[in-house]
């Protein structure tokens, strides 16, 4: 390990990581009841998993990349569903719902870009209801804050193992 700056670095270049989460507490608590609210709404659990793998992709976060392979593999997701999630929209093997949301995840966590487009707002509004469309949202807002979370506290991708199914309803 060596010090650079004032960050210590593992002889790997990978920086150590940084528990964020006990260095303040209080915030750890509020996403973990951001992440029960939305997982408790009314979106798909098989959706929630390829919007949260989605949005980990597109922010290069190797950690939550690695968890929601592994959560999605768990819950019964196809291998080939997975590695066709970069492609999606070439793939056939999603449902008109799921290209919606997947359009929405990569234009909310992109947004700097060009907003989202009225476009992909339609769909996404004409795919789910209004609470649905909400908790689509706020899915996506929470995957983007665990992403910037991991990547900025350096969590170690690879270690990660999914919750037994029994685990998953709570």
């Amino acid at each position: 390990m060596t010090l650079s700056r004032s960050v210590a670095v593992m002889s790997t270049g990978h920086r150590l990581f940084v528990n964020i989460g006990e260095d303040f507490p209080e915030g750890y608590r509020a996403m973990l009841a951001f992440e029960r609210a939305v997982r408790g709404g009314p979106l798909d659990p098989t959706l929630y998993e390829l919007v949260k793998l989605r949005a980990s992709q597109l922010n290069g976060c190797a950690y939550c990349v690695d968890m929601h392979h592994k959560d999605a593999r768990a819950a019964g997701e196809s291998e080939e569903r997975l590695y066709m999630l970069p492609a999606w929209r070439e793939a056939t093997v999603y449902t008109e719902a799921e290209r919606a949301a997947l359009a929405l995840t990569e234009a909310v966590t992109l947004i700097a870009g060009t907003h989202v487009p009225e476009e992909v707002e339609i769909e996404a509004r004409r795919n789910f209801d209004s609470e649905s469309y909400a908790a689509l949202v706020y899915a996506i807002a929470a995957i983007n804050t665990w992403n910037r979370l991991a990547i900025t506290s350096h969590a170690v991708p690879g270690k990660y193992r999914p919750r037994r199914a029994s685990e998953r309803s709570s």
